[in-house]
C-alpha cells in the first residue's frame, strides 16, 4: 500500500491506523450524545449498528490503543474521547465494570490503569472493583492461579497473564508473583519454551494449544516481575516457532484478530527492557511485522484496511464475509503499528 510519502514514518502509520478505526468503527452508543464505542464489524450489520455485539474485551484493547495514540501525539480532542469511551463502556455494560470472565476484566483493568496514569478520567473505583474481582478468582486448586471465568473449571494463560500484569502495576507484588510462578510451573512447555493455553480442573489435562497471545501475556508478566531469563526464553521461542521470516502469524478474525497484536505489544516492551541479544530479536519481530502489515493493507474509506494475516494482502472493499471486517483485526493492526512506533 502507498497511502502517501509518510508511509515510511512509523508514527504516521500508527496515525493512519487510528484514523481508519475511528472513522469506520467508532460510533455513539444507542445514539446517545457524548458516548462512543467501537462497532464490532465494518460494514456493520444491523446488530452491530446497535452495539448489540459489542465485545467487551475488544473494547478494552480499543481503549488501550487510544491511550497509545495519546502518548504518541497528545491531543485534547482525543483526551475527551477517551473519557467518553470509558463512561460508555460502563453504560453499555449495564452500569458495571465487571463480567464473568477474568481475562476480560483484567484487560479492561490494564487499559484503565493507563488512563489513570494520564489523568484522563476518574477510574480509581473501577480499578479497585476489577482488582477485587481478580483476587476472588484465585484458588489453590491445580497449584494456584485464577479461573478463566467465574464458575468454570479451567485455568489458563489468557486470564492469569494479564491479571499478573495488572496486580504488578497496582503494586501487589505478592499476587503478581504468585500468578507468574504458577504460569511458569504449569503452562510453560519445557521442551519448546512456549506457553500452553490452560489446564482443566475436572481431568487435570493440559490444553496444549499454542496461541500468540498466551506468549504475549506471559512475556508481559515476566517483564513486570523482572524475570529476565524467562522473558528472554519466551522471546527466543517466539522467534523460532511463531514468526516465520520475523512476521508474527495471525489467527484469523473474531477474538483471534487480537492475538498476535497482544504479543507484539509485549515484544515492544521487551525490546527496551531486555538485554541484547533478545531485545534486538524482539524489536526485529515487531518492526518486520509492522512493515508487512502496512505493505499488505488495502485502500478503504477512512484509511487503510489491514489483513488478518500480516504476511499477506488484505482484500479490497466491498467486503464479504471475511475476517478483515472484524474490529478485532483492525485494532490488532493499529496496536502493532503503535508498538512499532515506540521503537524509533
Amino acid at each position: 500500500m502507498n497511502v502517501d510519502s509518510a508511509a515510511v514514518d512509523p508514527a504516521a502509520r500508527a496515525a493512519a491506523a487510528e484514523q481508519a478505526v475511528r472513522t469506520r468503527h467508532l460510533r455513539r452508543v444507542w445514539g446517545m450524545p457524548g458516548t462512543a464505542l467501537g462497532r464490532s464489524g465494518w460494514p456493520p450489520t444491523f446488530g452491530q449498528r446497535l452495539h448489540w455485539h459489542w465485545n467487551y474485551w475488544w473494547q478494552a484493547h480499543l481503549l488501550d490503543c487510544l491511550v497509545d495514540a495519546q502518548l504518541r501525539a497528545p491531543d485534547p480532542e482525543r483526551a475527551l474521547l477517551i473519557a467518553r469511551f470509558v463512561a460508555s463502556v460502563h453504560r453499555r455494560n449495564f452500569g458495571t465494570w465487571l463480567n464473568d470472565f477474568y481475562d476480560d476484566i483484567a484487560w479492561l483493568g490494564l487499559a484503565l490503569q493507563r488512563v489513570r496514569g494520564l489523568n484522563l478520567s476518574t477510574v480509581d473505583s473501577a480499578i479497585a472493583e476489577i482488582g477485587a474481582r481478580l483476587h476472588e478468582g484465585w484458588t489453590d486448586e491445580l497449584g494456584g492461579g485464577i479461573w478463566w471465568r467465574r464458575g468454570d473449571r479451567f485455568k489458563n494463560a489468557p486470564a492469569n497473564g494479564p491479571a499478573a500484569i495488572f496486580h504488578a502495576r497496582e503494586g501487589d507484588a505478592e499476587r503478581a508473583g504468585a500468578l507468574t510462578r504458577w504460569l511458569s510451573a504449569t503452562l510453560v512447555d519445557p521442551a519448546t519454551g512456549l506457553v500452553w493455553d490452560g489446564i482443566r480442573a475436572d481431568t487435570g489435562a493440559l490444553v496444549k494449544n499454542i496461541f500468540t497471545y498466551c506468549q504475549g501475556v506471559y512475556l508481559g508478566a515476566c517483564l513486570e516481575q523482572s524475570d529476565v531469563d524467562a522473558a528472554a526464553r519466551t522471546v527466543r521461542a517466539v522467534a523460532a516457532q511463531l514468526a516465520p521470516e520475523d512476521v508474527l502469524r495471525g489467527q484469523n478474525g473474531g477474538d483471534g484478530g487480537l492475538f498476535a497484536a497482544i504479543l507484539a505489544r509485549y515484544l515492544a516492551l521487551a525490546a527496551v527492557r531486555l538485554p541484547r541479544p533478545e531485545a534486538a530479536v524482539a524489536r526485529r519481530i515487531v518492526v518486520a511485522s509492522a512493515d508487512a502489515c502496512w505493505r499488505g493493507a488495502s485502500a478503504a474509506p477512512g484509511g487503510p484496511l489491514f489483513s488478518a494475516e500480516w504476511s499477506r494482502g488484505a482484500p479490497a472493499p466491498p467486503l464479504g464475509e471475511v475476517p478483515e471486517r472484524d474490529l478485532s483485526v483492525q485494532i490488532g493492526a493499529w496496536m502493532l503499528l503503535e508498538a512499532a512506533a515506540t521503537l524509533y
